[in-house]
């Protein structure tokens, strides 16, 4: 990495604090992680200490041996720190995109009626789910097993397995954390028009 601009010696210096600050987290010394990443305690010192070039091969070997990816030692923080939902009035949401993977999102909902009974109602498709209830309970049904998930609560399922979530006893209101294989799962039952609404 050069230094040739502000923005480049600001980036070189943010490396070089998390390379420090993810060491330490891990309580190892100078001598372990540089025998993690063999290479020399004084190389990885003066790397540290701002007194040697960031090479990239260096950096893909520190960042294999801190338990991360090049990306992430890398990544700077973008400016729209804030993330504004899209809200579905008609159905009571309010969606936010995961920056990190364009094909996850987190949906937040009211719901006031109890999951369907009828097995021919429920969903199945790949990937995963979570939800998390902020208040109320909610009923997750997942294959034959019913399971209440109280506030404060959370859970967390494949979609292969025919699943459905609904309210017991009065209104829950809950987060909904969808994969991107779940998410395309719920966007195909939309566009077929036989299968109910999501009620994550």
């Amino acid at each position: 990495m050069t230094q040739s601009d502000g923005g480049a010696d600001s980036l070189d210096s943010l490396v070089r604090r998390r390379i420090r600050a993810l060491r330490l987290a891990q309580g190892w010394s100078l001598g372990e992680l540089a025998g993690r990443a063999r290479i020399s305690q004084s190389s990885l010192s003066r790397i540290e200490n701002g007194q040697r070039r960031l090479a990239l091969d260096q950096l893909v070997t520190l960042a294999r041996a801190l338990d991360t990816t090049l990306d992430q030692l890398v990544e700077t923080a973008t400016d729209d720190v804030v993330i504004s939902p899209t809200i579905d009035a008609a159905r009571g949401r309010m969606r936010w995109p995961v920056r990190s993977d364009p094909g996850m999102s987190v949906i937040r909902q009211r719901m006031t009626e109890p999951p369907p009974d009828n097995p021919g109602r429920m969903r199945a498709h790949p990937g995963r789910e979570w939800l998390v209830v902020l208040s109320g309970t909610a009923i997750l049904m997942l294959g034959n097993r019913r399971i209440r998930v109280e506030t404060n609560q959370a859970a967390e399922f494949p979609t292969m397995m025919p699943h459905a979530i609904g309210a017991e006893g009065g209104p829950c209101e809950l987060l909904g954390i969808f994969d991107r294989d779940a998410r395309r799962g719920h966007q195909r039952d939309n566009r077929g028009g036989e299968t109910p609404e999501p009620v994550e």
